[in-house]
């Protein structure tokens, strides 16, 4: 049962984990190397990072119970498996590192203190002595983690009741460290250290510090002579330094009442293999410049700088999350993790901070400039200051290294298996599983073989700017979690804890990254990589988790900002892009129909702009909700499957007729809507029973021109490409009779982007009359589209007069299934010009509301003016005088009004006609476009008008099949439907006239608006 209090469960666990190694083995060289003040510097960023660190994490453990896992659930929890897994191994990776910077620790205090004998390379040469040290620091690391990897293994409660002994080693060692300190002051104890001018010698193999000693009247050379000449004998030839140069000796540890804290004050950073020298001692330089490594002097082992030393200093803060990580043993979690933490914290940084003054008031600087003791016998630096004697600081650190080694390698395993369970990075589930009592014996297999690569590295002063890069990072990230939390203002975020700042967190995270950089940008872009990579697979490959972080609140968040900054206005033209609702048709099982739709729909979009993928169910939603469920995960596979972005929208409706119409009405959210309805043609619209099928389909077209959205239609769905195809020639062919504000030519650019349609060339087909210019048509036409941007080849198709064949009759008798008919046909030339274009018209209700509202007499007038005189005025109008011109200067004037948000309607013209028509009337031009495109004359009551559009259908249809059978896509503007609804059948039969004979059809009708420009 879980009985642990604040002392025992958080506040002993944290101080042990975070005095350590470094203390013992590190920082009397940094304040040798940075001074007090400098030193003093690093101590206070590190401990301020870890503090705020530690507020951070204390807000988000009180926000309710934590159970095991420690800092990875708190960070995954509330900023999402993402985050939480890239920053949860992150965190392994740290723990981990960490177990070999202490077991490396161990080697060197058991190596460099205890038993320097038992290296097993030794070598006489000092220039090879320290790659010899790294080769046994590889040995007997590997020999240690293959041991405690064994003991965890055995039994991870001897490694608990272990951790006590070790606490109180360190402890121990704390107290001699302050006893020493006060013995100091009256009686400091006795270590000599020896200097030959200013520069440090080192002890080992020097008996005496001096060149000669007296033996009675007989004057004899030491050792040290020995060292420096080439003989024993005082007329030897020595060293010209040594010649030059007295040796002396001073007291390597003064006392604090001593003035060495004004020596240590400022920093004495120095390259590698330099002398350690004594500042204010004499010294006359001697004329060679060659630093010779075989003579006895200390050396510093490595180049120091200010940031070097902050990623060797970290290490040594970290073990914050040590409470958090035994959440669930403790009484309780809310009250004692944030106390214990934060009074472990404030502890260890006054220790830490004090012991930089004591060590520089006690210890003189060039004893603490010595890394490994030389100076002072081979002694532990910080064993020289500490009482009763140096071997209660040796013993103690090598017991607390030991006991930080094995807990690391216990709780890294761990923290793996917590990663591996929750399922959010597939490849680690096999570290999920361990022995039958949970134990995690893969996941220990791995830390091992990763502290091995610690290990292997040799260095402690190597390693441990690794580790703070994962440490740092996982502590960012923390900050991070209380700040998104704090500034969403979440209706969950209560924590118990109220000393939190959303500031403090953000200074915290800002602290965390600027240390990483300060401490080695070049490590520190390496484990950004790492977390960014680890990010970006659980994003693609992992288990979807909803965990109701804070991501997803900010999510959230910047959707809401967006859309509201979207409802200022329409797009411009240049941004553009086909948004689109996928009109999805169901069969009895709620499964899709035509997944093709939705392979055209990826095709089309390429993961841009909005799709909105919608369908109705017919009855009501209290019965059939289940239905609509099932209909959404259907549609939702197979947007899966085709690689579909977008969202779901299934609408329960008692009819299929007002489903279709609420979707179009109502899909999307403010400024996010769609501009565009795709759909399948109905292909049983002829067989099926019911005629609501294609009564739909024209009604759809209705609304979406009332509603100014583009329709694209898609003929012989079924045959169009899946997105695993791949054409490797072919065309793409636009019928261009029209000009609909650029969506025939926007459209295959946009299929040209994908991958299936990359290798079709587009070409563009437009239709001369009998007194067009064709070849003027074809060059201005090329301009145009050279000054869109776009590649296509342009043909201009030139229909002649030609009697109305057998077969139109036939086809218009099936359509109409009426015994007889006129058999009179009198066509003037310009009525038969006219339904070239009106079997593919562009039937706007903003254009007929214009003349309404602009001529109230027009109908008047229309009414006056002759039959023969009107007919010819419309023959005329076909060409519009605001069409896009097919030259450059009426292009640029297109663009313009583009901008300027018309909706005009424009059709394929020549500069002949624009002259003629300049000097029509204006008020006839508005009279007959509103004849002209309300389509007047009823569908159902005037025989001749059906027979002469079924004549023009079958005629543009023989054009397009000749030239178009076999283009891998045809592109057509699509006529709109009559204004009386008794012509519908009629219309249905015009398009499949149209389109007979033709594989893949996709009819085309624009918006309303310019989608195309040619400015830049």
């Amino acid at each position: 049962a879980p009985r642990m209090g604040t002392f025992i469960g958080v506040y002993l666990p944290c101080l042990q984990n975070i005095l350590g190694v470094i203390l013992f083995l590190r920082l009397t060289w940094i304040v040798g190397m940075a001074g007090v003040l400098e030193s003093f510097c690093i101590v206070f960023m590190c401990c301020t990072c870890t503090m705020l660190t530690a507020i951070s994490m204390s807000a988000i453990a009180t926000n309710g119970v934590v159970p095991a896992g420690g800092s990875y659930y708190m960070i995954s929890r509330s900023l999402g498996p993402e985050f939480g897994g890239a920053v949860g191994l992150c965190f392994y990776l740290g723990t981990t590192f960490a177990g070999a910077m202490y077991i490396l620790g161990t080697i060197e205090i058991l190596l460099v203190y205890i038993v320097p004998n038992a290296v097993v390379f030794k070598t006489e040469d000092p220039s090879a002595s320290a790659q010899a040290m790294l080769n046994n620091m590889r040995v007997y690391g590997t020999c240690i983690v293959t041991v405690m990897a064994v003991v965890v293994f055995v039994g991870v409660k001897y490694v608990n009741k272990l951790a006590l002994v070790f606490l109180a080693c360190v402890i121990l060692s704390i107290f001699a460290i302050y006893a020493g300190v006060v013995k100091s002051a009256f009686d400091p104890p006795h270590f000599p250290v020896c200097l030959l001018g200013n520069r440090t010698l080192s002890k080992r193999g020097i008996d005496v510090c001096a060149k000669v000693i007296q033996n009675g009247n007989e004057t004899t050379t030491t050792k040290l002579w020995s060292m420096f000449c080439d003989s024993a004998l005082l007329n030897a030839t020595c060293d010209e330094y040594f010649t030059l140069n007295n040796v002396s000796e001073v007291q390597g540890i003064p006392g604090v009442a001593s003035r060495a804290i004004i020596d240590n004050l400022w920093s004495v950073y120095q390259p590698e293999g330099a002398y350690v020298e004594k500042q204010d001692q004499p010294s006359i330089p001697a004329s060679e410049t060659l630093v010779t490594r075989e003579l006895p002097y200390v050396f510093t082992d490595m180049v120091t700088y200010f940031t070097l030393l902050v990623g060797i200093y970290f290490p040594s803060v970290t073990g914050i999350m040590a409470g958090s990580n035994r959440s669930g043993d403790l009484k309780d979690a809310q009250k004692s993790i944030p106390t214990g933490t934060i009074l472990a914290i404030s502890t260890t940084s006054f220790i830490y901070l004090s012991c930089i003054v004591l060590f520089a008031a006690c210890i003189e600087g060039v004893v603490l400039r010595d890394k490994y003791g030389d100076a002072v016998n081979g002694n532990l630096v910080i064993g020289t200051l500490s009482w009763p004697s140096p071997w209660v600081i040796v013993i103690g650190s090598f017991f607390s290294t030991c006991g930080a080694g094995l807990q690391s390698l216990t709780g890294a395993p761990r923290l793996l298996q917590a990663i591996a369970r929750d399922g959010i990075v597939p490849f680690l589930r096999v570290f999920g599983h361990g022995k039958a009592n949970g134990e995690p014996t893969w996941a220990l297999l791995l830390t091992a073989c990763i502290c091995e690569i610690g290990i292997l590295i040799a260095s402690l002063d190597n390693v441990a700017p690794i580790l703070s890069m994962f440490f740092l990072m996982c502590y960012m990230f923390v900050n991070l979690a209380c700040a998104v939390q704090t500034l969403l203002r979440t209706p969950n975020w209560r924590p118990r804890f109220k000393y939190y700042h959303w500031t403090l967190s953000f200074l915290g995270m800002s602290l965390c990254l600027a240390l990483m950089f300060i401490c080695s940008w070049y490590y520190a872009l390496v484990a950004m990589v790492i977390a960014g990579c680890i990010y970006k697979y659980i994003e693609y490959r992992g288990a979807e988790k909803e965990w109701g972080d804070g991501i997803r609140g900010l999510s959230l968040n910047a959707a809401r900002y967006a859309l509201i900054k979207l409802e200022d206005g329409p797009p411009h033209t240049k941004n553009w892009r086909p948004q689109l609702l996928v009109l999805l048709s169901l069969d009895s099982e709620q499964c899709v129909h035509h997944p093709r739709l939705l392979s055209l729909t990826t095709q089309l979009k390429a993961g841009k702009g909005l799709t909105i993928v919608g369908s109705v169910i017919e009855g009501t939603y209290l019965n059939k909700h289940s239905e609509a469920s099932t209909a959404e995960q259907n549609i939702n596979t197979v947007m899966s499957t085709e690689k579909t972005k977008g969202f779901c929208h299934v609408v329960v409706s008692s009819n299929m007729r007002d489903g279709l119409s609420y979707l179009i009405q109502s899909a999307g959210l403010g400024g996010m809507k769609h501009n565009t309805v795709l759909m399948a043609w109905p292909d049983s619209w002829r067989v099926s029973e019911v005629s609501s099928c294609w009564r739909n389909f024209v009604d759809i077209v209705r609304e979406t021109t009332a509603a100014q959205q583009a329709l694209l239609v898609a003929k012989n769905i079924d045959l169009f490409p899946s997105n695993q195809e791949r054409f490797s020639e072919g065309n793409i062919d636009v019928w261009w009779i029209v000009h609909d504000g650029g969506m025939l030519m926007l459209l295959p650019f946009l299929l040209r982007q994908h991958k299936v349609w990359r290798k079709c060339k587009m070409r563009i087909f437009t239709v001369a009359q009998m007194d067009d210019n064709s070849i003027q048509m074809k060059k201005d036409l090329q301009m145009f589209l050279y000054h869109l941007r776009l590649d296509a080849e342009v043909e201009v198709v030139e229909m002649f007069d030609s009697d109305i064949s057998a077969f139109t009759y036939e086809k218009t008798l099936v359509m109409e299934q009426r015994s007889q008919m006129l058999k009179q046909m009198q066509l003037s030339k310009t009525e038969r010009e006219r339904e070239i274009q009106s079997i593919t018209d562009e039937s706007r209700g903003s254009i007929k509301r214009k003349n309404y509202s602009r001529q109230p007499s027009s109908d008047q007038d229309e009414q006056a003016k002759q039959p023969d005189e009107k007919q010819e005025e419309e023959a005329q109008l076909i060409h519009d005088k605001n069409t896009a011109s097919h030259s450059a200067t009426a292009a640029a004037a297109a663009a313009d009004k583009a901008d300027a948000g018309t909706d005009r309607v424009h059709m394929t013209w020549t500069k002949e006609k624009l002259i003629a028509e300049k000097h029509k009337n204006k008020e006839s031009t508005m009279s007959g476009f509103k004849d002209f495109f309300s389509m007047k004359p009823e569908w159902e009551n005037l025989n001749q008008s059906n027979v002469r559009r079924m004549h023009t259908a079958v005629k543009l249809n023989e054009v397009v099949v000749n030239k178009s059978q076999d283009a891998q896509l045809v592109l057509l503007n699509m006529p709109g439907p009559p204004k009386n609804r008794q012509g519908d059948d009629n219309y249905m039969e015009f398009l499949e006239v149209l389109t007979e004979g033709l594989n893949k059809v996709l009819l085309v009708r624009g918006g309303g608006r310019e989608v195309i420009t040619i400015y830049s």
